[in-house]
């Protein structure tokens, strides 16, 4: 007879700082915890122990969302599992919501994703811990909510949640990194008021491309001394 697995997947950005919660949730139903972004183990990680130590398992994921856009739809988590089952196929049995990950889920990659998105401000939510503690998750919510009901879309701004940004003292802090602007601590209605701000000042930019490592060292100039 297989094992069963139980695995918790924390979704959110900010879900690795209640890993307390996820781990003691966890020990009260045999689980274990891994984290689809921002956090560690990764579902990855989680899925290779097993594969190592339990082969033939069935595996079933649980998606733990945080509240808010903070989180990604649990489309996600068949995205990355199946991702998982390509490259390991038959090493585990894996459902998502009582559904078998097949291996035949969309992938990881795709054209739309090959460059940077066009955008007029590329806005950065801090979610280390004391930003979350400080509300993190609600200013999050709120700028995403304002920025819809705005009309803003990501060629506007783009938003994207981040991990410490270490000026802690004024969390939650926002970064405008396209201005070098930092702001905190910002509640739901201080980010009302960004969002008001930047309507009021709409910006637009063309898709970014993407270079790899390699061609960033051949434009750098020689060390001193050589060349």
């Amino acid at each position: 007879m297989r094992e069963h697995r139980l695995v918790l997947v924390g979704m959110g950005a900010d879900a690795a700082n209640r890993e307390t919660d996820l781990r003691i949730l966890a020990e009260e139903v045999g689980a274990r915890v891994a984290y689809l972004q921002l956090g560690a183990p990764t579902l990855h990680d989680v899925l290779d122990d097993l594969a190592a130590t339990e082969p033939g398992s069935l595996v079933r994921l649980v998606a733990v969302p945080t509240a808010g856009t903070v989180s990604p739809a649990r489309s996600w988590l068949r995205r990355v599992a199946g991702d998982w089952v390509r490259r390991f196929p038959g090493v585990l049995a894996i459902t998502v919501a009582d559904r078998a990950v097949t291996g035949e889920e969309a992938g990881l990659s795709s054209p739309a994703w090959d460059t940077a998105p066009g955008h007029g401000r590329h806005v950065l939510v801090c979610h280390g811990p004391r930003c979350s503690a400080r509300g993190a998750a609600e200013t999050a919510e709120a700028l995403a909510r304002a920025l819809r009901e705005r009309g803003v879309g990501v060629d506007g701004v783009l938003l994207t949640h981040t991990g410490c940004l270490y000026p802690c003292n004024h969390g939650p802090v926002v970064a405008v990194a396209s201005d070098d602007q930092w702001w905190g601590p910002v509640t739901a209605q201080g980010a009302r008021d960004l969002v008001a701000a930047w309507a009021a000042d709409p910006r637009s930019g063309a898709r970014r491309p993407v270079s790899r490592p390699g061609a960033l060292a051949e434009a750098l100039p020689p060390p001193h001394g050589q060349g």
